[in-house]
């Protein structure tokens, strides 16, 4: 089977870091708007943690972006690198 598998991914937080940049928004206020740890954003940012279910709803509280969006950012991310390990 023919299947296109591109050999570089965009992680999620790359993502977030654009939705940050185009809504004037640093990584301290979203950690204060989803109530979570600066620490968690800047990981999520920088490709060194994952968007958990519960990130993805503090997320769409604050963004007002379905959790799934970013939910699937993620499950597609993590398949994608599957698929280049094989």
């Amino acid at each position: 089977m023919n299947e296109y598998v591109p050999d570089k991914v965009q992680w999620p937080g790359k993502t977030l870091k654009e939705t940050l940049s185009h809504l004037d928004m640093n990584q301290a206020m979203l950690a204060d708007l989803a109530n979570c740890s600066l620490k968690t954003i800047s990981a999520i940012i920088h490709g060194k943690a994952a968007i958990t279910p519960e990130t993805a709803l503090q997320f769409e509280r604050v963004f007002a972006v379905p959790a799934r969006f970013w939910n699937n950012l993620e499950r597609q991310y993590r398949e994608q690198l599957a698929h280049m390990d094989d």
